[in-house]
């Protein structure tokens, strides 16, 4: 059993994890499965929760009831699942033994509560109990519920018996609780091996945090296939008690008859309460077992009656002293009568006894452990009656009549038993007054919002020692003469500005080249339009009539262009029939000369080239050959279909339907084209007629012309179509259809007809109001935001638009975009159209640009900039935010909901992914107002094209001998081995997840369900003869079939919901081809190639690697490259890559050495070379040297001629032996210009890319993930979009809105980042519009239960962020004293404060807001940031520079003003080592925080220990921790502080409602004597609490509070609290169980990265871009160290342009590249440049003389000077222990030691970080 236990756990523990959001990055509003027990003892296991001295019951139903609201506030859908074997795992380490069966009817109470309770406030949160996880009903449930993964606890603990906390002054017995610890894990573990081994992951729910509207926490991966060496034996660790032994062991004592009894005395009291029951029935049941004491009988019914009868908040009360053999008593009577309840309540009788009774379910609070032991203690003063209302009395006497019949005498006797005399309860700690005092504080901008917020303002306040002597130093430095404009920090050489010139030339040229590969709608490259300032935008009144007219007028505008388009065409057919027009002849000659061309290739080609020949003709040539050019088409494909039909093996049959498909897509469009001749006409309707197509209409021709070329139609040889008109259409041309969705003419768009929610977007935009689009990808939301920036252009030279992208590699491509669409010429230098900004690079001048590309961080950095308040930030004039579903993003999201918010403008938000776009649009407009704008919200649900799905299954042998030719005329993977065809509603398995809004129909899908929906209807659900498709009209366009699938899904969704209908069989039978697939026994790629001769490869369906070239294979069969593969592991991307091509490398040695074809190729090459050398030896023999001089020295002219003609006939000119062999490679070698391939080459060779990854470009294959070099995933995107790549295997980077469409799409494994949201975005490349009609997406290595998870499952809601934190408060002080109070920086605050509901999802609490902003005001007046009147002091740069670390910043402020880093850098010169040690401990306390998964001890023990590696982060130095410890205490106080004066000012209504359940608990205090009483003064209760929760005061907790989790853990309802918006850092141990990851800290000790990834669990991916992040961190503290203390040579660059060193590195790459490697940024010169160790001198004597300032950053500093003046003269330094003021000498060098300590903590650091990526 031990060899089994430690394989399970040994297993475990290899599994890969990931911590992730639960919500937005994995389950989004998927169901899943939370397991009871595990939740129970993450709950139980709180320390708070008194079970040892009393039974506080009601405090941990409520504990377990916050954790489920917490989920569901979070829109968490979920089920609970609790097993009956699993019944002690609940119980924590903590507990002693003479609780456990506490814990035991806690968990039988909790169960009941909820399954009585729950259904009424949260109907879909549903509760199942099962025997156990084999139990086959779990499995069927399982299936059914189709639940994407199980929440549960692993049973780990991190902290050794002997060190726990909890465990202190406990008398145990260690092995006992090992042994204990032992069992659990196995438990636990047992069951997850069950579930993962079925293919669901596990989240983890021990580490659980609560992060804003996030929950993160720990997702294990599990594998398809499980251990062999494992087996389950779940009946060896199960509960020690089955249910059957309890209920076997209670049904002697009670019977269903005698509890009836009970019931029926209990009604003629007139009570109907459950609570009631169960404790007289549980009495009864000990009485028959021994004699009870009387005393403890008659307290139970007066604590059962004071819990109904008085009110929540007076019932915290202290625990007697009582002594040990009275305690000994009581502890056994209520062990007993716990122990009773729980076996009463497992009763089979029990539940239906109380329901059918209609008893009121109230056991949630049926015991107070400390009440019932005060009242018990209290029966000694003589009679307790006198403590009870008379109506109580009575009720009493009754309960004692039925608990234990007794005479009058024995019943007085009973109540007047007495014990000793009892010493009163120690008093509650009082509220320390000082906390209910605030600093003062005013600014005139911000009083006017907090004037409603009432509080005493404390006149002054000391100053710590420590503080005071650093801002001794602090004021030196800023009373120093030298000062720096940020403006003129850094003045460059002349050398340096040519550098900078070129490093933008160089980006440049890199722009231009990446644009080239862009293409329009109609696939043709872009050409950029020179742009004029002009008058044409018309003002929004002008504009909104428009809109009006539009909506009003669109029959007759559409009228007008069919209209003008037959006058157009009739004036063309005139230019046609006259033939004798110059330009008319010309276009006629040039056609017949291609044609002549085109009838020398085969039909496919002939086909391909005559389509895109009559595609780049020029309009005006177009219009006089287009009609006979698409005839050709039409006759070519004529002859194709005749050939095709010829054959009668039906192997060809989808090739067929598909040429049909073609011929009847191109006579349906015929109708259109320019210059029709009666000739044509009359031909085209024969072919008709004769194929038995559906009639099209054609117009009436005016004119006649002889074709040139004979049409050889041959019509008696064709078969005629042998379906329907409806039928074939439906089945094949679905693609083909006419996609005019209310399409028409427009003058605002050039390039093609706008739909009309795309006019109604244009008019909006005209109007100046802000929109926020909703559209599928391909709908054409692109065109939206290219308007904008053309109206931008030509309003003038000075409006800026700034286009936020959430990643740099969409940045990068609307950068580009740009570049390929405008030009424009500006009367001043310096400006551009354009400009990209992101942290590691720019392109163009940021402020001197009208179109601005970034991220969110850079523009929030800009917007929140001082210095462009009176300038850039007043210009910008539209903000469009793409992709604006990033704002549920877990890391960025509250940048975007801030930007939001702050936004001087209107706005355009951009999205095809939003779950919940009402709810988003109503918050959006409310925040849009306030600011004075007005929000329209316009949705579109239609793809351009159609998305087809397919489920892989790879053959079980594969011979690979080529790239199979593709096939002609076919559209999806229908038909294919190994490839089964989705329907969309065979993934609808799940009914509670109802049709997602997004799941669409094509027109082959809505036939295929109509046709399924009439086999299965029934009387009672028929199919309405209306939806037959025989009511469509004869020729079908897209909008009809909108409109009928729109129909039948109405009919669907109407089955959907009745349990009677066919809607199962329905699912069923369209899910067989999906279900029923086998994988084929052997497939061979081009089995033509009988030459080459190949051993076929047994392949293992999981095995991802080797599965994907047959897979590529079978889509080279049916022409549906390119593709795009997406796995979300960027290893396994690489792998993926590396697999593929030595497959392909492989084959192809194979068939060099098997083919005698190559042999004698290769032979006639060898002789080609050896007849060369010989016309030519010396040209052969010596080498070109450089030059055009020495170029082909002594060849005449003639013979270079000569040599050129032969070179062009002989086969072998261009032969390469060494290139990839045709069909061994995918590149298409057309679509890229060989000097073009080289030069990329020569670039990615330059930059030591891996061997591995240019060859793989040489076979067409590329990877994209966002860890690969920069130029290189440049040179992917470039490549795939013009086509040389067809096979790209990328993470979600290529997913979200970029430019790189595809045919397919493959999903290669899963992935815990799969999910619906990423499904959808990464689906959505799919289908090329200009290439594609149709997209295909292929599932491979993925479950059928996933698939149709992703299919089925609607897109998570967006949640939102509380965006009013810390620094931004800090910021937004800045922004307003450094800028001078402009009115741009008081509008954005006003804007800000003024919002109704800040915060997406977020309830409309403006007070609250205003409340949790004052205090954070009085958070950064104490730790000395902020002073009385706003002006930012001290390290309030540092901080706010560090705003994207939040409440890390802060503790690095709480250290550096209280001196810890003077008196660690104070040994830098002499103990450099280990100071840089000690400091670098620190920094990854601070920064870069991961906890470490839960671990156990024998992990610990045989893993952690022997590891070479640190894994666990070495706790702080004692002094720094006392500092944060203090830091945290003091924000404790503050924002307790908070609570209370709201909770003062505005509650007044009493927290007695269970927050799941919304059950109210305990007595109104009406004053009834009836009823309800006051909690009687003689059992001492404690004073209520005001700021904690009463159900957490129930185990007698007051309002002091040991820490901030404490505080918001148990805070009161009504009263918005996130832990996450409170600067500090909880401390290991003391403040948090979980230790750090010591991945920093250990890296830099080895700097080793196979140690991070094996010991440190960090994944080699994530690496590089966890060490850049820390790197910056650092970069930003040193410059910002620098600018504070005014360093010349180091400081005044802009912080907006810091790098990690890894960016800086990569930057440095790209300058080497450029020939120069000296240019670097200002970032670049402080991480790199000399160490100041001292400074020039400076006045110390006296305040400088007053000048006038030169400028008002100068004047703003002075301000910020007298301020620190000013609150230098108040403070007190009675506690210093200084001995005396430092000298001016002492002051500078405690500065530059901790500026030089960061110097070269960051130089070390970034060593062995450009070492390990070298």
């Amino acid at each position: 059993m031990a060899a089994k236990s430690s394989r399970l756990l040994h297993w475990y523990g290899s599994l890969p994890a990931r911590r992730v959001d639960l919500v937005g990055d994995y389950a989004g509003q998927e169901l899943f499965i939370v397991e009871g027990d595990g939740l129970l003892l993450r709950c139980f296991d709180d320390p708070k929760i008194d079970f040892t001295d009393g039974f506080q019951l009601l405090h941990a139903v409520y504990a377990v009831e916050r954790f489920l609201q917490g989920l569901l506030q979070r829109k968490c859908v979920f089920h609970l699942v609790f097993f009956e074997t699993h019944r002690e795992l609940c119980i924590p380490r903590a507990a002693p033994p003479v609780s456990r069966n506490k814990y035991l009817l806690a968990r039988a109470i909790i169960v009941r509560h909820l399954e009585v309770h729950l259904h009424a406030s949260h109907p879909a949160v549903k509760i199942y109990t099962f025997s156990s996880v084999l139990d086959p009903l779990f499995q069927v449930y399982l299936q059914a519920s189709g639940a994407y993964f199980i929440m549960t606890h692993d049973g780990a603990n991190p902290c050794p018996p002997d060190e726990d906390p909890q465990l202190k002054g406990q008398e145990f017995d260690i092995e006992s609780i090992e042994s204990e610890e032992m069992r659990r894990r196995v438990m636990f573990r047992t069951s997850i091996f069950a579930v993962i081994d079925q293919g669901y992951n596990i989240a983890l729910i021990d580490g659980l945090e609560w992060m804003d509207t996030k929950i993160m926490t720990t997702v294990v991966e599990g594998i398809r296939k499980s251990d062999a060496a494992i087996s389950i034996d779940e009946t060896a660790y199960a509960s020690r008690f089955t249910g059957d032994e309890i209920c076997r062991d209670i049904r002697s004592q009670i019977s269903e008859d005698s509890t009836r009894s009970v019931l029926e005395e209990v009604s003629k009291l007139g009570a109907r309460s459950e609570r009631l029951l169960l404790t007289l029935v549980a009495l009864k049941a000990m009485e028959t077992q021994s004699v009870m004491d009387a005393q403890f009988v008659t307290a139970m019914l007066i604590q059962t009656l004071l819990i109904a009868h008085t009110s929540l908040s007076s019932r915290r009360l202290g625990m007697p002293a009582i002594d040990r053999s009275k305690r000994r008593e009581l502890d056994e009577f209520l062990a007993n009568f716990v122990h009773t309840s729980a076996r009463i309540l497992q009763l089979e009788f029990w539940n239906d006894l109380c329901t059918k009774a209609s008893l009121e379910c109230d056991i949630n609070d049926m015991i107070d452990g400390r009440l019932f032991v005060t009242v018990w203690s209290e029966l000694a003063d003589g009679s307790v009656l006198q403590m009870l209302s008379s109506g109580l009395q009575t009720k009493l006497q009754g309960l004692l009549d039925i608990a234990r019949p007794m005479s009058e005498t024995q019943k007085q006797r009973a109540l007047d038993k007495t014990v000793s005399k009892i010493p009163p309860a120690a008093p509650s700690r009082p509220f320390d007054s000082d906390r209910l005092t605030i600093l003062p504080f005013s600014h005139f901008v911000f009083d006017k919002h907090l004037q409603p917020i009432s509080i005493t303002v404390q006149a002054s306040r000391n100053v710590s020692g420590r503080s005071a002597k650093v801002f001794q130093e602090v004021s030196h430095w800023h009373n120093a003469k030298r000062r720096l404009d940020p403006k003129a920090a850094i003045v460059l050489s002349d050398r340096d500005k040519m550098r900078a010139m070129r490093r933008n030339q160089f980006f440049m040229a890199e722009m231009a080249s990446y644009a080239a590969s862009l293409t329009g709608v109609t696939g043709k490259i872009l050409e950029p339009e020179l742009i004029t300032v002009s008058e044409d935008a018309k003002p929004a009144k002008e504009a909104v009539e428009r809109t009006k007219e539009n909506r009003d007028t669109s029959k007759q505008r559409k009228g007008q262009a069919t209209k003008g388009a037959s006058n157009a065409k009739a004036i063309i057919a005139a230019n046609v029939a006259a033939k004798g027009g110059g330009v008319a002849d010309k276009a006629m000659a040039a056609w017949k000369t291609v044609r002549a061309n085109l009838d020398a290739e085969r039909l496919q080609s002939r086909y391909r080239k005559a389509k895109a020949y009559l595609r780049d003709l020029p309009s005006d040539k177009r219009a006089i050959v287009q009609a006979e050019v698409e005839y050709y088409i039409i006759c070519t494909l004529l002859k194709m279909y005749r050939i095709l039909s010829k054959r009668t093996d039906g192997t060809n049959q989808h090739q067929i339907d598909g040429v049909m498909a073609l011929i009847f897509s191109a006579i349906r469009g015929l109708p259109l084209a320019n210059g029709l001749t009666k000739t044509i006409i009359s031909q085209v309707k024969s072919i008709i007629q004769a194929l038995r197509l559906p009639k099209v209409e054609f117009p009436a021709a005016e004119i006649d012309a002889k074709l040139s070329f004979d049409p050889d139609l041959c019509l008696s040889e064709v078969q005629p179509v042998a379906t329907a008109y409806h039928e074939f259409q439906l089945l094949h041309c679905g693609p083909y259809m006419d996609r005019n969705l209310d399409s028409m003419p427009d003058p605002r768009v050039k390039t093609f007809n706008p739909d009309g929610w795309q006019r109604k977007v244009l008019d909006e935009l005209d109007a100046d109001r802000s929109i926020f689009v909703v559209a599928p990808t391909s709908a054409g939301k692109t065109f939206i935001s290219f308007y904008a920036m053309e109206k931008v252009l030509r309003r003038n030279d000075d409006s800026v638009l700034v286009y936020v992208a959430p990643t740099k590699a969409l940045v990068n491509q609307i950068g580009a975009e740009i570049q390929a669409r405008f030009k424009k010429a500006y009367r001043h230098a310096g400006r551009s159209v354009w400009a990209i900004h992101t942290r590691d690079y720019r392109i163009n001048n940021p402020s001197g640009c009208q179109i601005l590309v970034t991220v969110p961080h850079i523009l929030q950095i800009m917007l929140l900039s001082p210095s462009n308040a009176k300038s850039w930030s007043r210009k910008v004039r539209c903000i469009i935010f793409d992709e604006i579903h990033s704002i549920g993003q877990a890391e960025d999201g509250v940048v975007w909901e801030q930007l939001l918010l702050l936004a001087p403008c209107p706005i355009i938000a951009l999205s095809a992914t939003v779950g919940n776009p009402e709810q988003f649009n109503s918050w959006l407009t409310s925040t849009q107002r306030s600011s004075g704008f007005d929000v329209t919200m316009i949705t579109h649900q239609h793809r351009y094209s159609d998305l087809r799905k397919f489920i892989y299954e790879p053959p079980r042998q594969f011979s690979f001998t080529g790239l199979p030719e593709p096939s002609f005329g076919t559209l999806g993977l229908d038909g294919l081995d190994g490839l089964a065809f989705v329907h969309p509603v065979a993934s609808l398995v799940n009914k509670s997840r109802g049709i997602p809004q997004d799941l669409s129909l094509e027109a082959r899908d809505c036939l295929t369900l109509w046709k399924c929906m009439c086999r299965h209807q029934t009387e009672a659900f028929p199919v309405d003869q209306t939806l037959d498709p025989d009511g469509l009209p004869q020729v079908l366009r897209k909008a009809d079939i909108i409109e009928w699938e729109k129909k039948l899904k109405a009919l669907l969704k109407s089955w959907m919901l009745q349990e009677e209908s066919p809607f199962d069989k329905i699912v069923e039978d369209l899910g067989k081809p999906m279900n029923d697939t086998r994988p084929p026994a052997h497939y061979t790629s081009r089995p033509e190639e009988s030459s080459v001769t190949t051993e076929a490869v047994t392949l293992d369906a999981d095995d991802l690697y080797r599965t994907t070239l047959p897979l590529l294979c079978k889509l080279q069969e049916r022409d549906a490259l390119p593709a795009i593969l997406f796995n979300y592991d960027r290893g396994k991307c690489e792998r993926i890559c590396l697999t593929i091509v030595k497959q392909l490398k492989d084959a192809e040695t194979n068939m060099k050495e098997s083919s005698q074809s190559w042999k004698t190729k290769i032979r006639g090459y060898e002789q080609y070379l050896a007849s060369k050398s010989k016309q030519n030896p010396k040209k052969m023999a010596v080498p070109k040297k450089k030059g055009k001089a020495n170029d082909d020295e002594g060849t005449s002219k003639a013979d270079k001629m000569q040599d050129a003609a032969s070179e062009e006939a002989n086969p072998y000119a261009n032969f390469n032996p060494d290139a990839p062999v045709e069909g061994f490679h995918f590149a298409n070698i057309a679509k890229a210009e060989a000097a073009e391939l080289a030069a990329i080459h020569k670039e990615l060779n330059r930059r030591n890319l891996a061997p591995w990854l240019m060859e793989s470009l040489t076979r067409g294959i590329g990877v994209h993930h966002a860890g690969m070099n920069r130029k290189y995933r440049q040179a992917v995107e470039m490549l795939f979009r013009k086509g040389f790549l067809r096979v790209v295997i990328a993470t979600g980077t290529l997913a979200l809105g970029i430019n790189m469409p595809c045919a397919t799409v493959i999903f290669s494994g899963d992935s815990v980042f799969l999910t619906a949201l990423n499904f959808r975005q990464a689906a959505g490349r799919a289908g090329r519009r200009g290439f594609d009609l149709l997209g295909n997406v292929v599932f491979q290595n993925l479950t059928t239960a996933k698939v149709c998870r992703l299919l089925s499952s609607r897109l998570p809601d967006m949640n939102g962020h509380f965006p009013v934190t810390t620094t931004l408060v800090l910021r937004l002080f800045s922004l307003l004293h450094e800028s001078g109070n402009t009115k741009y920086a008081v509008d954005a605050i006003n804007s800000l404060l003024s919002q109704p509901r800040l915060y997406l999802d977020g309830p409309a609490f403006k007070d609250q807001v205003l409340h949790h902003l004052r205090f954070s005001i009085e958070y950064l007046r104490r730790h000395d940031l902020l002073s009385a009147e706003g002006v930012p002091l001290n390290f309030a740069g540092l901080t706010s520079h560090l705003y994207y670390t939040e409440n890390s910043s802060f503790t690095l402020n709480a250290l550096l003003k209280e001196g810890y880093f003077h008196e660690l850098c104070s040994e830098i010169d002499t103990a450099e080592s280990r100071v840089l040690r000690q400091l670098m401990i620190v920094m990854a306390h601070l920064f870069g925080r991961r906890p470490c998964r839960h671990s156990d001890q024998e992990y610990i023990e045989n893993i952690v220990k022997h590891s070479p590696s640190i894994v666990f982060l070495p706790q702080l130095p004692a002094s720094a921790a006392q500092i944060l410890h203090e830091h945290n205490e003091q924000t404790l106080q503050i924002f307790t502080t908070y609570v209370r004066t709201f909770v003062d000012q505005h509650i007044d209504r009493p927290d007695n409602i269970l927050p799941l359940t919304g059950i109210s608990v305990g007595g109104s205090n009406n004053g009834d004597d009836s009823t309800d009483i006051s909690m009687p003064a003689s059992l001492r209760p404690l004073p209520p609490t005001l700021v904690r929760s009463p159900f957490v005061a129930l185990s007698g907790h007051s309002d002091i509070f040991t820490s901030i989790s404490d505080l918001c853990s148990t805070v009161r309802s009504g009263v918005f609290l996130e832990e996450n918006v409170i600067p500090h850092l909880d401390i290991y141990p003391d403040e948090t169980s979980t230790p750090l990851n010591a991945y920093l800290y250990d890296f830099y000790m080895h700097g080793d990265i196979t140690a991070l990834e094996t010991a440190n669990g960090v994944r080699k991916s994530d690496v590089w871009f966890l060490l850049n992040d820390f790197s910056l961190v650092l970069a930003t503290i040193q410059t910002s160290l620098a600018n504070f203390m005014k360093i010349p040579e180091a400081s005044g660059g802009d912080m907006e342009d810091l790098v990690g060193g890894g960016d800086e590195s990569n930057n440095k790459d790209d300058e080497a590249l450029m020939g120069d490697s000296g240019y670097g940024s200002a970032a670049s010169s402080v991480a790199d440049g000399p160490i100041a160790t001292s400074l020039p001198n400076r006045s110390t004597g006296g305040k400088p003389k007053k000048k006038v300032e030169d400028s008002w950053e100068v004047a703003a500093d002075a301000d910020a000077q007298k301020e620190e003046e000013e609150e230098e003269a108040a403070w007190d330094d009675g506690d210093s222990e200084d001995e005396g003021p430092q000298t001016v000498a002492e002051m500078e060098q405690g500065f530059l030691r901790i500026y030089k300590s960061f110097g070269k903590l960051k130089r070390e650091f970034d060593l062995k970080f450009r070492a390990m990526f070298a």
